[in-house]
């Protein structure tokens, strides 16, 4: 089964059909048996609404995972060793939200869809974009 991992600024563009969403992304998505998004995400998101850096996601934090359902999408899992994997890893990138996107795509051995040049640092990923 192949399957892609989210980053989280990824997810919320399928939502709204963001044209930032760069056609190779698009297609890695189209053709992905199984479209998976970090549980991780969904704190991200409320975080950054919580402090008012993404406002316009206010309206929908509670709908979220809905959303996701509605997509066909599902939550990839978080395991003591992807959270463990994502505090040693070799990786000067110090965001705690994408050191465990990173870490669940590794573990997954699923491509990232993202727009964050910052993972191909990770030699482990494979960054779509």
């Amino acid at each position: 089964m192949t399957s892609v991992l989210l980053d989280t600024h990824s997810w919320v563009w399928t939502l709204t059909d963001d044209m930032r969403l760069t056609q190779s992304a698009r297609a890695a998505i189209s053709n992905a048996q199984q479209v998976h998004v970090s549980p991780i995400t969904f704190f991200e998101i409320g975080q950054k609404v919580r402090v008012g850096k993404w406002p316009e996601m206010e309206p929908h934090v509670q709908k979220l995972a809905e959303y996701l359902y509605d997509q066909g999408g599902a939550v990839a899992t978080m395991t003591p060793d992807i959270c463990i994997r994502a505090s040693v890893m070799e990786w000067s990138h110090r965001d705690p939200f994408d050191r465990l996107i990173g870490a669940t795509a590794e573990a997954m051995a699923a491509p990232l869809i993202s727009a964050d040049t910052v993972f191909d640092d990770l030699s482990s990923v494979a960054r779509v974009w």
